[in-house]
């Protein structure tokens, strides 16, 4: 079985600790990726990505391997293998 990395979306400290790859705390998950607000404003950059980096450890994690959590559950049950959202 694999072990996902927990992200607490709504957690001030999670935010803090995961960024885009450009180090951005501006990012938000989409469907089967991410997407960074201060990345989309630049010229030549596309606000896509796909891996939150740790700031603590500094891996990267890509959003398959994520698990991605609210405050009422898990964001995006059909990505986390659990059924539908």
């Amino acid at each position: 079985m694999m072990v996902r990395k927990v992200v607490r979306i709504e957690d001030r400290m999670d935010r803090w600790r995961f960024t885009c790859p450009n180090g951005h705390r501006s990012w938000e998950p989409t469907n089967h990726h991410f997407w960074c607000q201060q990345c989309a404003r630049l010229d030549g950059v596309d606000g896509v990505f796909h891996e939150l980096r740790d700031r603590k450890t500094g891996e990267c994690f890509e959003r398959e391997l994520m698990r991605l959590l609210v405050a009422r559950g898990p964001y995006g049950r059909d990505l986390d293998g659990k059924g539908r959202a």
